[in-house]
């Protein structure tokens, strides 16, 4: 179809005529969109182009949005939802029509799941085709934003340009309000293209709506901890959210508590603290440790499959669970539930304890042991069980890469061997640590660092990360090698080959004595890398701290492929 033909179409298809637009520069429903999305702060937006779509695209070339276009739309929302990791920003998303809003679906529900904030701008149908009627529309279906109603925070139809920047403002409110996450926002091809009276749009004011936690539930939490002799926290996902870390140090420094980081947590709490247990959550010892505590913090977390080391953790004390989300309280496990911002409530917590603690009170009692020692001895037993196993090469692996990476760099991992590894052992030091583990789907890491680099440059911070991810899940996203190409993006990738599936080869041999369609034909990648024109190389796992170490001081994208096999730690809710 000619795009030239668009504005005529959708005006007609929208029913009755309008009224002429003042004259000067042709305005329509995009720009609404374009300049709400400038006042609101979003300086960049990922997507791909779609038919329904452009009067989006149109008004962006009158606007000054950054538009990074991946080659996917599931890749452009695992970008978005890098961009707002790396940043602490909004995400910002476009889409088209029908198969380009499904293709996405995948990226949002890591997004959702994970808490990520971000805003969806979809396109539809004209308007004369919703309703569920079927006129054989291009892209029709029954009900879009039904589609994305599993994996956002909630979805809006907008059928009237004058409603376009209130709807906007509306949606980033509710997604930077915790629990924060991705909002769905849909808007017809004509009221997109159509001109309008509405006049440009000069400000837009957009505020977190306020979450604190109830003031008996804190009081009642502050009892149970002036009395406990092992207290210890768990700190999830959501501590990190909310910022929360300066006032998980002083509460576990204040209570004397040791701190254990779930693999979403990872870096809320200092990695050499004499009280951090780190993040080796999926380790028995650990989880002993966990089960004995008479009173555990529970942050931002469900005490989920993960954290739970797989459902076999059985708390014998009392649990405090703090989170945004109210369906998540109590989930699985009962307790004192504090429906809160994680910020809000830990300061809170940390105000009250202040007040409540003397300087007289007991000391907390491992039986006999100190908390300090305790998180040494538990160290210690997991560093002794991992070199009972023959992982000399996984732990040198990944030390090469900790070591090569810079403290402050941001680091996203792809569901891959090495990524499980990281959950427990990486050290996110002065960076970020980003995973896929909210939703669990392939094809994270390398999109979700391009959006992450992306992200730092607009902020004028150095944006050269780190992206990680195995051979299976790198052809998901292989693609955004021309994005990254296209937009000079600094982003080092590391691709570890094993020829396959390499976790779920694991499982299956574990579970059935062999593995069944877990082996891949793959491309050469390093070839296909510079056939995008991306530098390449190929090195053996040694020699993998110097490849990083040359990438990270290149210009904009390159790839450095490892060919190896790596093995995961025997899991101990099987049992040793």
């Amino acid at each position: 179809m000619n795009p030239q033909l668009l504005p005529t179409l959708a005006s007609s298809a929208g029913g009755p005529s309008r009224p002429e637009a003042p004259a000067g520069p042709q305005r329509n429903g995009g720009d609404l969109v374009v300049e709400t999305l400038e006042a609101l702060g979003a300086k960049t937006v990922f997507g791909i182009p779609g038919q329904h779509a452009l009067g989006l695209f149109d008004a962006m070339g009158r606007g000054n949005l950054h538009f990074v276009s991946s080659r996917v739309e599931n890749n452009s929302a695992f970008a978005a939802d890098g961009y707002s990791r790396a940043t602490g920003e909004v995400g910002v998303l476009f889409l088209s029509t029908g198969p380009g809003a499904l293709t996405s679906l995948a990226g949002l529900q890591e997004a959702y799941a994970t808490g990520v904030p971000m805003v969806v701008v979809a396109s539809q149908i004209p308007l004369e085709g919703l309703g569920a009627r079927r006129k054989g529309m291009l892209h029709q279906l029954d009900d879009q934003k039904a589609s994305a109603a599993n994996v956002t925070k909630s979805q809006r139809l907008i059928q009237h340009a004058s409603g376009i920047p209130s709807a906007i403002q509306d949606a980033w409110t509710e997604a930077i309000s915790s629990p924060q996450g991705p909002v769905w926002i849909e808007i017809p091809q004509n009221v997109l293209l159509d001109p309008i009276l509405v006049p440009p749009v000069e400000d837009a004011l957009a505020e977190a709506a306020d979450n604190p936690p109830r003031v008996e539930l804190i009081r009642e939490a502050v009892k149970w901890l002036s009395a406990a002799e092992r207290p210890a926290i768990i700190a999830g996902g959501g501590t990190r959210r909310g910022r929360a870390e300066k006032s998980l140090l002083s509460i576990a420094e204040k209570l004397r508590a040791p701190v254990i980081c779930t693999p979403g947590g990872n870096g809320a709490f200092p990695w050499t603290h004499e009280l951090s247990l780190q993040s080796w959550i999926e380790d028995r010892h650990m989880t002993d440790v966990l089960e004995d505590a008479d009173v555990l913090i529970v942050i931002g977390s469900s005490l989920g499959e993960v954290t739970s080391n797989y459902f076999t953790f059985e708390p014998r004390g009392r649990i405090i669970q703090i989170d945004a989300e109210p369906r998540v309280l109590e989930s699985n496990r009962p307790g004192l539930g504090i429906r809160a911002d994680a910020g809000q409530a830990l300061a809170a917590l940390d105000s009250a304890l202040d007040e409540a603690l003397s300087a007289t009170a007991a000391a907390p009692d491992w039986h006999g042991t100190t908390p300090e020692d305790l998180v040494k001895e538990s160290l210690a037993k997991v560093r002794a069980r991992l070199e009972a196993q023959e992982l000399g090469k996984e732990l040198k692996f990944m030390a090469d890469i900790r070591e090569a990476v810079p403290a402050d760099m941001q680091t996203f991992w792809d569901m891959t061997i090495s990524a499980y590894w990281a959950w427990s052992c990486w050290d996110a030091r002065e960076g970020q640590f980003h995973s896929a583990q909210g939703a669990g789907g392939l094809g994270y890491g390398f999109p979700a660092a391009i959006g992450g680099a992306v992200g730092l440059e607009t902020v004028g911070k150095p944006g050269r990360v780190l992206a990680v991810s195995g051979d299976g899940s790198a052809m998901y996203s292989i693609s955004e090698l021309a994005t990254a190409k296209q937009h000079n993006v600094p982003v080092t990738w590391l691709i570890v080959d094993d020829g396959g599936y390499g976790i779920l080869r694991e499982y299956m041999v574990g579970a059935f004595g062999k593995a069944t369609a877990t082996e891949l034909a793959r491309p050469d990648f390093v070839k296909l890398a510079e056939a995008f024109g991306v530098p390449a190389r190929r090195v053996a796992p040694g020699d993998v701290g110097d490849a990083l170490r040359e990438g990270f001081a290149a210009d904009g994208p390159n790839v450095v492929v490892v060919e190896t096999l790596l093995k995961m730690f025997g899991p101990t809710h099987l049992g040793d």
